[in-house]
């Protein structure tokens, strides 16, 4: 099997990632995809209590078990496919449910700081970096963690102060250096999306 096309895609908290991958994927649904995101592999907190979870500082790079994402890339790229966790983001573990990952021609990074782990950087083709408006960003991870992870306003709020914010400067906005293309998601970005199909449908036909 040739080697995948690997596009990590890393940016602040609720910029938009989803989306611009979305986007970037929606005209290459004939060429097998997958989509690994970061946030499924968060450290297993089985062992702690609710209290303990709930006071780990869920943006630092030391929360993420990379080890672990390497290990899974270098087998996808290889062709074996993967028994990715998942993660519970109302009872901050994983989840007992994993989900069993092929190999495919084109495989998606996704997270805050995927681009934090220069192994993971090495094996990337293209890195891409989404950047949006700080207040636009926290009015969406205001909507989506009460409406979707069961919390309350000031737990976000206090979240966002005290650990998202300061972590987000220490050690997402750094990695922007290492991007191959900065995609501001305040307004349109279909040339960016263009460019990156033709890198894409490059890196395939060699």
């Amino acid at each position: 099997m040739d080697k995948p096309v690997i596009i990590a895609v890393a940016g602040g908290s609720s910029s938009g990632k989803t989306t611009v991958v979305n986007k970037i994927l929606k005209d290459l649904e004939t060429f097998p995809i997958v989509v690994l995101k970061h946030d499924d592999y968060y450290k297993d907190q089985s062992d702690m209590s609710m209290e303990e979870r709930e006071a780990v500082n869920y943006d630092h790079p030391f929360a993420l078990d990379n080890d672990l994402f390497y290990e899974h890339l270098l087998q996808l790229i290889s062709g074996k496919s993967i028994e990715k966790p998942t993660y519970d983001f109302v009872a901050l573990t994983r989840a007992l449910a994993t989900e069993i990952i092929k190999p495919a021609k084109i495989i998606v990074l996704e997270g805050i700081l995927v681009l934090e782990d220069d192994r993971i950087r090495q094996l990337a083709d293209i890195k891409l970096f989404v950047e949006a408006d700080d207040d636009l960003r926290f009015i969406r991870r205001l909507q989506r963690d009460t409406k979707e992870r069961g919390r309350t306003i000031e737990s976000v709020i206090h979240q966002y102060l005290t650990t998202v914010k300061p972590m987000h400067y220490a050690f997402v906005k750094p990695t922007k250096r290492y991007a191959d293309i900065i995609i501001p998601n305040d307004y349109s970005h279909e040339v960016a999306v263009d460019l990156i199909h033709s890198k894409i449908i490059s890196i395939l036909n060699k």
